[in-house]
């Protein structure tokens, strides 16, 4: 009988052992995404992302993503509040707070990627905006640029001229400040609601992504794409963490988390703009969109206003204690070197 009971508790222990050990092991990073399900970041960082967190923790830490528990301009609070562990957040839906990370969203009328511009601007996050914690209450994991923003309109643009008067979506930073400069109304309104303004009328055109055209049905709305190399804006955008979270989270395995981070998950976000643009340009010739190169004129006059958009904002930020001139002259040099650096494109997952 004794052996028997012996046997029974040492079976009992092994069974409790093989349930207990990966249950009570791993951690799931809950993270907040908005966007429609087919959106990149939706198919293609998150998977990504979670393959690279689960083989960096040895499967002690994943990923589950959830849709719909906020709206885009939410989801830093969301973040913060603890109700998500991490999201993607735009700095331009938070006008005031985020001043500094208008850096990358200036015109420079060359063509560069996504990915390139998402590496150096991690590289200078690190270097220069790091200090003036405007991200205060969360830890940033990763830094992003969406692709040229160009404008698409229902009817045929030929200059900037066309434009005057017109109501064109904007979404914070740098785009309204130049769709002012341009003599169009703006209208504030998030990436999601442009299909529905444009098929109301509330709108006559939106300052956008190339992806948008796609992600966003823009194409079946706004036909006609007005463009520049380099786009008339960048977009600037963060992936971020509820610092609560890393109590859960051995040294060890924070550790590996924050080294699939950085500047790998800031080159995968412009990697995945980069291919969502590719697709966006595709959808939309489909379906026989026009698109149209801004004048040399057009072009001269914008870089008058960029000039002037650039002074304003360095002043504006003369009290955040960053040298705001030296920052985006880092910027742009770490933009040339950032194109020279490996792709990350043999490292992607998609769904």
């Amino acid at each position: 009988m004794k052996t028997a009971n012996r046997l029974m508790i040492g079976a009992v222990a092994a069974l409790g052992f093989g349930f207990s050990t990966p249950l009570l092991a791993q951690t799931t990073i809950t993270v907040s995404t908005w966007g429609g399900p087919n959106h990149g970041i939706n198919t293609m960082v998150w998977p990504t992302w979670k393959a690279w967190v689960e083989e960096a923790t040895e499967g002690r830490v994943t990923v589950d993503v959830v849709h719909d528990m906020g709206p885009p301009a939410a989801q830093m609070e969301i973040v913060a509040d603890g109700i998500a562990d991490a999201s993607w957040i735009f700095h331009g839906h938070m006008s005031g707070r985020f001043e500094l990370t208008k850096l990358p969203e200036f015109p420079t009328f060359e063509a560069f990627s996504s990915e390139a511009a998402s590496a150096a601007y991690w590289r200078t996050y690190q270097e220069y905006l790091a200090q003036a914690e405007e991200h205060r209450g969360i830890d940033v994991m990763a830094m992003g640029v969406h692709g040229p923003g160009q404008i698409f309109t229902r009817d045929q643009v030929d200059n900037l001229d066309d434009l005057t008067g017109q109501r064109l979506r904007v979404g914070g930073g740098v785009m309204t400040s130049l769709a002012s400069a341009m003599n169009v109304s703006g209208v504030a309104m998030p990436p999601t609601s442009v299909y529905e303004g444009a098929s109301q009328g509330v709108i006559d055109g939106a300052m956008l992504t190339l992806e948008g055209l796609r992600s966003f049905r823009v194409a079946e709305v706004l036909p006609h794409t007005l463009s520049v190399d380099g786009g008339f804006y960048r977009g600037s955008f963060a992936i971020v963490m509820n610092p609560m979270l890393w109590d859960q989270i051995s040294p060890e395995d924070r550790e590996a988390i924050e080294r699939v981070s950085g500047e790998d998950l800031s080159r995968l976000f412009g990697y995945m703009m980069d291919t969502m643009d590719e697709r966006g340009v595709a959808f939309a010739e489909e379906r026989g969109s026009t698109f149209t190169q801004a004048s040399e004129e057009d072009i001269e006059t914008l870089r008058d206003v960029t000039v002037d958009l650039i002074a304003e904002w360095a002043a504006s930020v003369e009290d955040r204690g960053v040298d705001a001139a030296a920052a985006l002259e880092h910027f742009r040099e770490q933009l040339a070197l950032a194109a020279e650096g490996d792709r990350i494109a043999d490292r992607v997952v998609q769904q």
